[in-house]
């Protein structure tokens, strides 16, 4: 390797490391300072969101913004998780609408990916790009016809509401037949030759090659449900219905427990990720998504 190549290359090591560390400061602060104590936050970010004096309009700078804590705490933990009982209440509710969208939107995809990718019938490829262009279509233009489709089936104010149209999202289909498309279809002949049928075929041949895509689609599924905003605050009208990603909103005047919120808030997306690394990574190339 000459020495422009490796300069190059080291160069762009260090443009790409300084990108990495820029895109994790806000995670990295935001874990160190949840372990602030209620003093500490007040005097480094009392003045946010305060105007400077003699300057109406302009909002104060950060006070002081540092990675190492003067003294740690876990007072913020403890008043989020004991002391506001809505946020443990509001997780859950979090959970209990993207559990059942990613099972259920994962095994509708994977059975429709493998009839568009692998069987042949006619009109096939019209019924794929009327998928395509289902995800084409901005969220807005699709919101109301399923508030319309909710509200004559008594479904507002209910996470069926959500859930429902979550579970027959055209992108999980559009990725798991992407991913299928690299199964060589010779796998297939010799299963029917052996007299499997479909179902055994996808069973025990399509779905343990296309693992590495499913754990993707989760994973992105689990990201995208997790932070959600648009659907709650549209068909749940109970505010104790609603998931976690709106009511952290509400937290950001308090600054005292709004660290703590957030890590725990990411925490379940960060775990999953970390789990399912190899997969994801694997399940995005092949599918031939790219960010």
């Amino acid at each position: 390797m000459s020495a422009l190549k490796i300069a190059q290359k080291g160069a762009l090591t260090l443009i790409l490391g300084a990108v990495a560390l820029l895109m994790l400061f806000p995670v990295v602060l935001t874990c160190a300072d949840s372990f602030m104590t209620g003093m500490e936050i007040g005097i480094d970010y009392g003045s946010v969101g305060q105007t400077e004096a003699g300057q109406p309009g302009r909002e104060a700078p950060f006070a002081n913004v540092k990675l190492v804590p003067d003294q740690a705490s876990l007072e913020q933990y403890r008043k989020l998780l004991i002391d506001t009982p809505d946020y443990l209440k509001l997780f859950w509710n979090s959970a209990g609408l993207v559990a059942p969208i990613i099972a259920g939107q994962t095994a509708v995809a994977a059975c429709a990916a493998y009839a568009l990718a692998k069987l042949r019938f006619r009109g096939r490829d019209p019924l794929f790009l009327a998928y395509l262009l289902t995800m084409l279509m901005p969220f807005q233009v699709t919101l109301v016809p399923n508030y319309i489709m909710a509200d004559k089936l008594g479904l507002m104010n209910s996470r069926g509401a959500i859930i429902l149209p979550g579970i027959f999202a055209a992108f999980g289909v559009f990725m798991l037949r992407q991913f299928m498309l690299h199964i060589p279809y010779a796998y297939i002949e010799a299963a029917k030759i052996d007299g499997a049928g479909h179902v055994r075929i996808f069973r025990t041949i399509i779905l343990p090659m296309v693992k590495p895509g499913i754990a993707a689609l989760v994973i992105l599924l689990f990201v995208d449900y997790w932070n959600m905003v648009e659907q709650p605050l549209v068909f749940l009208q109970d505010p104790f219905k609603q998931p976690l990603s709106v009511f952290l909103a509400q937290l950001s005047a308090d600054k005292g427990i709004a660290f703590a919120a957030s890590v725990v808030y990411m925490a379940p997306m960060v775990l999953l990720f970390l789990y399912a690394e190899t997969y994801f990574i694997e399940g995005v190339q092949l599918s031939g998504i790219k960010g």
